[in-house]
């Protein structure tokens, strides 16, 4: 499975884990979940979920909806057991695919499900990969400097700037997490119920 591939799964699991959803409002919030930069299509969507069906994590329902327009049924996606069991596996998991730009988005947006230790991690190992970023882009572009037309010195000066931002976001975020983490209220509002 590709890192795209993991990630969407862990967020299609994440999602189902607070409710059952239709195909298009599971499309709805995987988006919202990936940001506004990554539009997710159904013709990746509903491949990953044919997949998790296969798996036994999640079942799919078809069910009519009386108050619709159309007289097609909905196929609502549920999380099974087995589903739940995976997903808080992939939530322990903090090594370094947790750290890719595929992952971390995703895996940063169920660390109210990720214990402490897990998150530090998942932190730092983040902060690790984009400082040897940093590092190489900043080398190469010392060398290539009077070789590049001032367009592409401005866009790799945003880009520097924006990872930049990015380390020093992750730096305050270890910080607090060591110095004890959000407050519990965060950590539980949003958790589900089972």
């Amino acid at each position: 499975m590709t890192r795209r591939g993991a990630a969407l799964e862990v967020a299609v699991l994440g999602l189902l884990h607070d409710a059952p959803m239709h195909g298009y409002e599971l499309r709805k919030q995987v988006n919202a979940l990936l940001g506004w930069g990554r539009i997710l299509s159904y013709g990746t969507l509903y491949p990953a979920l044919k997949a998790l069906g296969k798996s036994g994590y999640i079942v799919a329902d078809e069910t009519v909806d009386p108050e619709s327009r159309s007289r097609r049924a909905r196929i609502v996606y549920k999380l099974t057991a087995e589903g739940k069991d995976y997903f808080a596996q992939a939530l322990e998991d903090s090594g370094p695919s947790t750290w890719d730009d595929e992952a971390f988005g995703v895996r940063f947006a169920f660390f109210s499900r990720t214990d402490a230790a897990s998150r530090v991690r998942i932190l730092e190992g983040r902060r690790s990969r984009l400082e040897e970023r940093l590092e190489n882009v900043r080398k190469s572009g010392q060398r290539k400097r009077d070789r590049v037309d001032s367009y592409t010195l401005e866009l790799q000066r945003h880009g520097l700037e924006s990872v930049e931002r990015e380390v020093k976001w992750l730096t305050d975020l270890i910080d607090r997490e060591r110095s004890g983490g959000y407050p519990a209220a965060d950590a539980t509002d949003n958790k589900p119920t089972e």
